[in-house]
């Protein structure tokens, strides 16, 4: 049946000790009807800690939380759980990456001229700093290349 497909978790990257891969859950139901599949973005969830050499991502109870219940509610949560039609999946080339599938917002603000000119200078300026100090770093760069010796 082609509405077996339930949902799908992306978990947070190294969340599990054994693989660096990104992790997904996908989860099949035989009975389900319904043609709306939730898609779960908790790749931001967790907590980073360093074990050995390797660095891993831990979930809180409240991160688990989160996830169980908005996957057992069907919940949609802004950037992070949508529910998705079979169909938009299928035109999105069969992808489960619920970032896919979240608004795209656009933030508008009103200013005057005034500020607006005085946004661009401030750029500028900054800009043209950065650009001073890159040209610092790649000289000392090259000066301290011609310093490197060849020692028998």
């Amino acid at each position: 049946d082609s509405k077996a497909l339930s949902g799908c978790i992306t978990m947070p990257p190294n969340i599990f000790a054994t693989t660096g891969t990104n992790v997904s859950i996908v989860f099949i139901d035989k009975g389900k009807k319904s043609d709306f599949v939730l898609l779960v973005d908790a790749s931001k969830l967790g907590t980073k800690q360093k074990i050995d050499k390797n660095e891993r991502v831990f979930l809180s109870k409240d991160d688990e939380l989160k996830i169980i219940n908005a996957f057992i509610e069907s919940q949609a949560i802004e950037d992070f759980s949508i529910q998705v039609s079979l169909e938009s999946i299928a035109a999105k080339n069969y992808s489960f990456s619920a970032g896919q599938y979240f608004d795209f917002k656009i933030e508008h603000i009103d200013m005057s001229e005034t500020e607006f000119n005085a946004k661009i200078k401030e750029s500028k300026e900054s800009l043209e700093a950065l650009f001073t100090q890159s040209q610092d770093l790649q000289k000392q760069i090259l000066e301290n290349f011609a310093k490197i010796k060849f020692n028998d």
